[in-house]
């Protein structure tokens, strides 16, 4: 067997054991396993600070160009970028916390689907924003790239 990224993979396989009229066999089942628990990362890791100028609509967008997780099938990571863009209303995300809320990511087994919709309900519950909009790219395997969008509140005026 071998492994990358908490998973064991194998096959099925007929063993015997003893040798000669008391040979038994059995099928051992050696299919994916996992070896760690899954956990998905704690919203406490996130802080908020007051919004510096409530009065006014404005847009902060942050780039987080080096997210980190692992694909639940084969175990192999997946690489992408966040965009989190928003306007908020009475609060705004520490950068650091946010860091750390998404490095945390990092040995998750989880779709790409999954974990953008995730942040987005997690930063929304925080933050409770205007209107915000996360997306997700992710680097291309096999020739397909994914981009992934969560819209979330009434968009601002352009």
């Amino acid at each position: 067997m071998w492994g990358w990224g908490g998973r064991v993979w194998g096959v099925k396989a007929k063993v015997m054991t003893e040798c000669g009229p008391l040979a038994k066999s059995h099928t051992l089942d050696l299919a994916p396993q996992t070896l760690y628990p899954t956990h998905m990362p704690d919203t406490k890791l996130l802080e908020c600070f007051d919004n510096p100028s409530p009065g006014r609509d404005y847009v902060i967008e942050h780039v987080a160009e080096e997210f980190t997780s692992v694909c639940p099938k084969t175990g192999h990571p997946d690489f992408g970028t966040v965009i989190l863009r928003y306007v908020p209303d009475k609060l705004c995300v520490e950068l650091k916390s946010l860091k750390l809320y998404y490095q945390a990511y990092r040995n998750e087994g989880i779709f790409y689907e999954a974990v953008t919709n995730k942040i987005a309900d997690d930063l929304a519950e925080l933050m409770n924003p205007k209107w915000m909009l996360l997306r997700t790219d992710w680097t291309g395997r096999g020739g397909i790239h994914s981009s992934i969008e969560v819209e979330l509140g009434q968009t601002p005026d352009e």
